[in-house]
């Protein structure tokens, strides 16, 4: 590469491609790129500012995670467009101006993934002029460069469908029809992702050591192909005339492909395959928890040990750091005020801070600001394995109604030992729900494992978990400050426990037990075979695998298999063999992805692939109400946030400076 000013290839670049500044990594006084990139301290700095640009899954207002129907956030925060930057793309704010969470250029709370593309290529060009780094060693991280390269171009063709590919660098001598380059087809798009992620694979570890953790292996490379060729093929991006048909370049030719293929699901499946053999080589599987129980639990295990044990594997699969089932995931996991698994933590409560003297009492510190919708509590299974509105047993005329957990020392306790307060007062749904039911959410009646306690919650007002009426509590002598405690509270009384660590300490966001938010985990590498074998086969495959890798997470979760809730002989389903169908199956695939993958993001793109999202997303989003003091006032159903979420939405808007930039860009169906 010609020795050129850095500041030069900064200014050309940013008025050609709106990409940013390279200035914040070199040093002021670097000369030029070759001479950044002599040493492996250097390179060091080059491949972190690479992986620097990921997303951060976890982060409350720069997440998708909070797209589809499963968050909603506090109500006088709404207006801010700061936050819940997800949720707003929900209620219908997305616009073209200042796109919300615009990855194209950067735009409100987005990542500039061209810039972490030109990166990239700029440390895929210059890595060979390092001195003093092993081949072996060049090799492997040029390898990790060029995964996260197809990686990010990934990520654009999941928000804007069409890209622009860029494959190198853009010399400065370039013609224009380089410089400004226009989107190439959702094909080419998918064949150079592929491509570029296979040939980085070979040149991978096959699986990073634990001082590495978070980089990129062949483990994760071949995941991620996975879900790359799982999106290729699903009807979004496969056969789509339904919002496509007029969509076309400068050519007259359409973006989208307009011919449903079929075969593209079994190059999934062949990925699936792969990915779930190099996993299974390396010890990668479902999440068992192998620990002792906390104490506050011992008892509890005594007496129901298979409930208990099911609800450790549950409890404990996401927040347990680094565990077998994790196949890459963020590891930029330094605590912060925003991320999730501490705004989804609820306070101590005032006797328990004085009861135990479990720590410096802080109450402003457990925000409580994300909690999960009402459509979450009809989405778990029943413990019959079914949908609540296919289960026969499940009774939608008195779910709502008031009832009362069986005693202590009663039979009908004994399963709910450890998951369930017993004597609470509750509504009847509440009841004979499966497990993950029980572990991912924070219910009325239920337990709180957080702050190193198990908490007896009731999200009622000013009870464990429920809004609080006054700033300060006094016990005795001892005033507490109980901090701005109005609003910060779940709108919907209804808790996400699934991402507290139950080690995790309220008096400070500093304390919360760090761990690396899932990008992609092994159950859903499962999942998605079952998927790509159903619609491949349209209908059950020959063997049955599509039930053998459902029933492996279903197992893990105490849940019945497909089978046996669906079947004819011993099911309790409205819709009797329901499975055995194409259409059917499918729908239980993804009921199956929207519990087990439940708050992690997958939702959304899976409704997303196969073109539901509008009908799904624009529903309004209930919940309880959380001035209710008792159970009568507190179980009412209230609307909460109505949404609107189109077609349009369903591919983001390039923003408007980008065009006026780019005079021949074409701009996504619907936006101007």
């Amino acid at each position: 590469m010609k020795q050129v000013s850095i500041l030069f290839i900064t200014v050309v670049l940013i008025t050609f491609t709106s990409c940013g500044d390279y200035l914040d990594i070199v040093p002021d006084n670097a000369i030029s790129l070759e001479h950044f990139y002599t040493t492996r301290d250097n390179a060091i700095s080059g491949l972190a500012k690479v992986y620097g640009y990921l997303p951060n899954p976890g982060h409350r207002d720069q997440t998708l995670w909070l797209m589809s129907d499963e968050y909603l956030g506090r109500t006088d925060w709404w207006g801010n467009s700061d936050r819940y930057r997800a949720e707003r793309i929900m209620r219908g704010f997305q616009n073209e101006q200042d796109p919300i969470l615009g990855d194209w250029s950067g735009t409100a709370g987005g990542v500039r993934l061209y810039e972490a593309i030109r990166q990239c290529n700029i440390f895929l060009e210059n890595i060979g002029n390092v001195k003093d780094m092993a081949p072996e060693e060049v090799e492997n991280w040029s390898a990790q460069v060029l995964f996260l390269k197809a990686y990010y171009h990934f990520l654009l063709l999941k928000k804007y469908g069409p890209i622009i590919i860029r494959e190198s660098s853009i010399p400065l001598e370039a013609p224009k029809e380089i410089l400004f380059a226009n989107r190439n087809k959702i094909e080419e798009c998918f064949d150079v992702i592929i491509r570029l992620i296979n040939a980085a694979i070979p040149h991978l570890k096959e699986q990073t050591s634990p001082t590495d953790a978070g980089q990129v292996d062949q483990i994760a490379a071949k995941a991620i192909k996975a879900r790359v060729l799982l999106f290729r093929a699903s009807p979004f991006y496969n056969g789509n005339r339904e919002y496509f048909a007029r969509f076309l370049d400068h050519d007259g030719q359409p973006f989208f492909p307009l011919t449903y293929d079929r075969e593209k699901w079994k190059d999934a499946i062949d990925a699936c395959n792969e990915a779930i053999e190099i996993s299974k080589r390396n010890n990668k599987g479902l999440y068992e928890y192998e620990g002792v129980p906390y104490r506050y639990d011992r008892e509890n295990f005594e007496r129901n040990p298979d409930g208990m044990k099911i609800v450790y594997d549950l409890r404990m699969k996401i927040v347990d750091p680094w565990n077998r089932e994790l196949l890459w995931g963020y590891s930029n996991i330094q605590p912060a005020l925003e991320h999730i698994p501490y705004r989804t933590q609820i306070r101590y409560w005032p006797e328990l801070y004085v009861e135990s003297l479990v720590g410096d009492y802080r109450a402003g510190y457990a925000a409580s600001d994300l909690g999960a919708t009402y459509a979450m509590l009809e989405r778990y299974y029943t413990k019959n394995g079914l949908p609540p509105d296919m289960d026969v047993s499940f009774d939608q005329f008195t779910k709502h109604f008031i009832v009362d957990m069986p005693d202590d020392g009663n039979p009908d306790y004994e399963p709910y030992v450890g998951i369930m307060q017993q004597g609470a007062r509750i509504i009847q749904m509440y009841l004979d729900r499966e497990k993950r039911f029980y572990v991912d959410l924070g219910l009325t009646g239920g337990y709180w494992r957080g702050h190193q306690w198990i908490m007896p919650t009731k999200f009622l007002k000013d009870t464990y978990g429920g809004k609080e009426s006054n700033r300060n509590m006094t016990f005795g002598t001892l005033v507490i400050d109980r901090g701005d405690v109005n609003n910060e509270c779940l709108s919907t009384g209804i808790g996400i426990q699934k991402f507290v660590h139950p080690e995790s300490v309220a008096n400070a966001w500093q304390r919360q037990i760090r761990y690396p938010f899932p990008v992609i985990r092994y159950a859903d590498l499962l999942l998605m075979k079952a998927e790509a074998l159903n619609e491949y086969h349209e209908g059950p495959d020959p063997d049955g695998e599509v039930y053998a890798l459902l029933n492996e997470v279903r197992r893990r979760a105490g849940v019945p298999d497909v089978e046996d809730s669906w079947g004819s002989e011993r099911g309790m389903a409205r819709r009797i063999d329901y499975h055995r169908t194409h259409e059917g199956l499918r729908d239980i695939i993804l009921w199956e992805r929207g519990i087990e993958l439940s708050f992690e993001g997958s939702r959304f793109w899976d409704m997303l692939r196969h073109l539901r999202a509008p009908r799904e997303f624009s529903q309004p989003v209930f919940g309880w109400d959380q001035e209710g003091e008792t159970e009568e006032e507190f179980f009412q159903l209230q609307l909460k946030q109505g949404r609107r979420f189109t077609i349009t939405d369903c591919l983001w808007p390039i923003d408007i400076s980008e065009l006026n930039r780019h005079g021949t860009l074409i701009q996504n169906p619907g936006w101007r």
